[in-house]
């Protein structure tokens, strides 16, 4: 939720109004104005994690290192502490390439930010840092997938700094999704916390171009309808709205994300998950997945939607 914020002289003017018998209470709400959230480091999050010099972040490469001291020093900066098995969870597993199967060697990022109401128990907020790297000779920036999933966690992080949440939250930024599921599959194999902890993972994977529909897709609550009421209540930001499905036998192919992103691996480990993402768009897994694509006010809704989200899952789970 937005913070509610009012200046001096707006206060000074509804304490007057409320000493006075003919105020209204509609009055005194008109007076205290609403500060717009503040989209600056969202959007250079995004900026600078799709930059050329991040060499399109693939897994094991120079762009991709680059990219986690980046994200490190953002956790560092907004003061979320390490995981309990530090900051870095380093790992080495067979991969998929053009060329055929590979060894990379990839890194998990992780944050732990405490629970006021249930410190015991996790939601594991994952988004995939990694991207295909240059491929001919052209860079693969991918500012949606997934520099701007990652923009989004980061910010929610930086809310949840300020407002702490009622669960214990790991803030994950994974390595080698697109090398098939390399760090989700390592983190649920090897987490920094028992896996009977994890309440569930809410997994942010292209959160930018909802323009293509106006929706950021849910998908997950077929597996979980139990999460479906919980947010459905939540209305539109701007242009965007949230979407359920991508997620029955009936969709097929493409157009079944059950195993589309890291999630899957916490689902294939029983524990329960949601995926927000957007569409595919003509720039999907393309050279021309650039930040000057991106409509800032498009994103900023789905950032805005994604963090309300989670907020509701935080307040209902566990009641």
């Amino acid at each position: 939720m937005r913070p509610v914020f009012a200046s001096l002289s707006v206060i000074a003017a509804a304490l007057t109004l409320a000493a006075c018998e003919t105020t209204t209470p509609e009055a005194t709400e008109a007076s205290v104005a609403v500060s717009p959230a503040d989209y600056t480091q969202l959007m250079d999050d995004l900026r600078i994690l799709s930059a050329d010099d991040m060499q399109g972040r693939d897994t094991g490469s120079e762009g991709g290192a680059r990219a986690r001291e980046y994200i490190v020093g953002r956790l560092e900066a907004l003061g979320v502490q390490p995981s309990p098995m530090g900051r870095l969870q380093p790992w080495e597993m067979q991969g998929r390439t053009r060329e055929g199967t590979k060894t990379f060697n990839g890194t998990n990022i992780i944050g732990v930010i405490p629970g006021t109401r249930v410190s015991d128990k996790y939601i594991v907020v994952t988004a995939h840092y990694d991207h295909v790297g240059v491929n001919n000779g052209q860079i693969y920036n991918g500012a949606d997938d997934n520099a701007s999933g990652v923009a989004t966690m980061l910010e929610l992080a930086k809310r949840l700094k300020a407002n702490p949440p009622e669960h214990s939250v790991l803030i994950v930024a994974l390595d080698g999704e697109e090398r098939s599921l390399l760090g989700a599959k390592h983190f649920v194999e090897a987490p920094p916390v028992p896996l009977s902890s994890i309440s569930m993972n809410l997994n942010f994977d292209m959160t930018a171009r909802a323009d293509s529909d106006g929706k950021l897709w849910v998908t997950g609550t077929y597996q979980h309808p139990y999460f479906r009421p919980v947010l459905e209540r939540i209305a539109p930001r701007g242009t965007v709205s949230l979407a359920f499905g991508k997620d029955t036998p009936e969709d097929k192919g493409a157009d079944n994300w059950v195993e589309a992103s890291d999630h899957a691996a916490f689902h294939r480990a029983g524990l329960p998950f949601l995926y927000f993402g957007v569409n595919y768009h003509d720039d999907y897994h393309r050279p021309t997945d650039d930040f000057e694509k991106v409509i800032p006010a498009t994103f900023q809704s789905s950032t805005e939607l994604a963090i309300e989200g989670f907020h509701a899952l935080d307040q209902w789970l566990d009641q």
